[in-house]
């Protein structure tokens, strides 16, 4: 229950201070006083809409505050927020709007705590329930009847609304795994062509090694040059150990050198490293003489292996031009051969894939079908109970139905749902929205609140001109029905029907006036003289007050027969809270 209401410098509100009843509040002023402005704020401070206008022309922000008396679920549920009551059942909700370098910034609290817009929009649905006199023109859009059909049914409903959008995304989700298997399956085969090939030439060049081509390369070499390598070797041989001729070979000048320094060292032993040096050298000369003259007689010419050593070495290159070094084309054969072998195995196959879009198909189509069972045991009950809603408004040979025809099945079921009406005896009944006048349309959308409210919903229903449309005796009843939803819920009314205004347990006056201040920055000279404004004033009602105001409403003066007629709506409304709307 919304207990009251502050506001800062919103649209045309300089200053307010609102204490609401628990029961039926109602708001009367004239047109374009600003009434509505009241039901803004209050949508404002949870979360809704806002822009530069909101803001009071001249004033840097705008502050909202709305304090709630919480009932044992929405106080739980803040609880689990992290966010504790005020004395165990309060909840202060403030919001701060600043316009400043060109941007618009707003902040959020709860009981003091920055919170989010979503979760202040959480916590409006459990508070507050607006209905304004626009959603009339919602009223035939059949999703909507479709949720409120479902919403009236409760848990049940709710609960096997959930499966089918679980079986729904099992459905579509095989669906779609079915259908790119169809489109892919001729990408898929001219990929395996290629694999195929690509795996064939790369096992038949049987790559292995990565640096074969290098070692190929080299021995081509080798081979190339096996004579000129044979006459080296040998004359490297001679240069080393046996050289035919006039000079000497190093084995034997170092075979010289060591005798001369054995000789010297029997004088002086510090030379006997060095003829342990050339002693060294002497040996590893003779060494290398016979490795190479054996390197030498080892050689001999193999034009077969030079041929088969250049063969491959054109074909490593070929396989290097199409794959990239020798190297990565081995890895790229390891993964193509993986790749290949997926794609012979092919997943799953296209029977598989239709089984399992079949058997998803089938358990969605068994969720919405028992859904529909729920909607038609729901839909009799919501006929019976909104015709009873709709009979004291003026409507007492009204005929409804809830039409309820197979279609496609989506997440939301496999029914299309129609709200079907007929006003008057006699008359076929039709789609609501194709034939309710606007009064109709009215009266519907109070019935189906009062459904709705004696199954669940918000602590305080706000009414933005229920009444548009209605006069006389129509208005009356949805004066009564507005009063019933009140023994129940806190009711906010905006009206401009004398005979709703006088069931009120709370009456408001909201006007404008024009008073005397500053001029504001950006205020348009044409809207204002200079040194006046505009601003909005609520006066809570006493008796003698709403005498006055309810002969406004039904002359437009304050004349001594209006007074009268206002005073008899006030006793007439006084008798029907005592009998029949007495409340416990």
């Amino acid at each position: 229950m919304l207990l009251s209401l502050r506001i800062e410098n919103f649209a045309l509100i300089d200053s307010l201070d609102l204490d609401f009843g628990p029961s039926l509040n109602v708001f009367t002023g004239e047109t374009g006083a600003g009434k509505s402005i009241i039901l803004d704020a209050i949508d404002a401070v949870l979360g809704g809409k806002v822009d530069r206008r909101s803001i009071r022309t001249g004033a840097a922000r705008a502050i909202l505050e709305a304090t709630f008396e919480l009932d044992k679920a929405s106080a739980s549920w803040l609880g689990e927020q992290e966010i504790e009551p005020i004395d165990g059942n309060l909840a202060v909700c403030s919001r701060e709007i600043n316009a400043s370098s060109g941007a618009l910034r707003t902040r959020s609290r709860l009981n003091g705590i920055l919170v989010n817009r979503q979760l202040m929009e959480q916590l409006r649905d459990r508070l507050v329930e607006i209905t304004a006199q626009g959603q009339t023109v919602h009223l035939g859009q059949e999703t909507l009847q479709r949720e409120w059909l479902d919403l009236y049914g409760g848990k049940n409903l709710t609960e096997a609304r959930s499966t089918i959008g679980i079986a729904w995304l099992g459905a579509s989700t095989a669906k779609t795994a079915l259908k790119r298997r169809r489109q892919s399956e001729q990408q898929r085969l001219q990929r395996l062509d290629l694999l195929e090939y690509q795996v064939r030439e790369l096992g038949e060049a049987n790559i292995e090694d990565g640096d074969e081509l290098e070692q190929l390369e080299q021995e081509s070499i080798r081979l190339t040059h096996i004579v000129e390598l044979q006459q080296q070797s040998y004359r490297v041989h001679q240069a080393l150990y046996q050289n035919e001729g006039d000079t000497a070979s190093a084995a034997d000048l170092l075979s010289k050198a060591e005798v001369i320094l054995s000789d010297m060292a029997v004088y002086d032993l510090q030379l006997q490293p060095i003829l342990e040096m050339v002693s060294d050298a002497l040996a590893q000369a003779t060494e290398a003489s016979r490795q190479i003259n054996s390197y030498g007689e080892q050689l001999e010419a193999d034009p077969e292996r030079l041929e088969e050593v250049e063969e491959r070495i054109r074909e490593l290159k070929q396989i290097c031009r199409k794959y990239g070094p020798l190297k990565e084309a081995i890895a790229y054969y390891n993964s193509i051969q993986n790749e290949l072998n997926e794609l012979l195995e092919g997943g799953e196959s296209m029977e598989a894939l239709e089984l399992a879009y079949q058997t998803a198909l089938e358990q969605l189509k068994d969720a919405c079908g028992y859904l529909t069972t729920l909607r038609r045991e729901v839909a009799l009950k919501l006929e019976t109970h909104l015709i009873t809603e709709l009979k004291p408004l003026a409507m007492e040979k009204v005929q409804f139905q809830v039409a309820i025809s197979p279609c496609t099945p989506t997440a939301t079921g496999a029914d299309q749902i129609a709200f079907c009406f007929s006003p008057n005896p006699g008359e076929p009944l039709q789609p609501l929205g194709a034939i309710a006048s606007g009064g109709e349309m009215s009266r519907f959308l109070l019935a189906i609140k009062a459904c709705f409210s004696q199954i669940d919903g918000a602590g305080t229903l706000i009414f933005d001109e229920i009444d548009a449309g209605v006069s006389g005796r129509v208005a009356s009843a949805i004066a009564k029905k507005l009063y019933q939803l009140s023994d129940k819920h806190q009711v906010l009314c905006v009206t401009h029907q004398p005979l709703i205004a006088a069931m009120a347990d709370f009456h408001f006056r909201v006007n404008k006036q024009t008073i005397e201040a500053e001029p504001s920055i950006g205020e348009s000279a044409a809207n204002s003289e200079p040194g006046e404004r505009t601003v909005v004033r609520v006066a809570a009602l006493n008796s003698e007050q709403r005498r006055e105001e309810l002969a406004q409403l039904a002359s437009g003066r304050s004349a001594h027969e209006a007074i009268a007629f206002a005073e008899s709506l006030l006793v007439e409304a006084a008798g029907l809270r005592q009998t029949q709307f007495a409340k416990p």
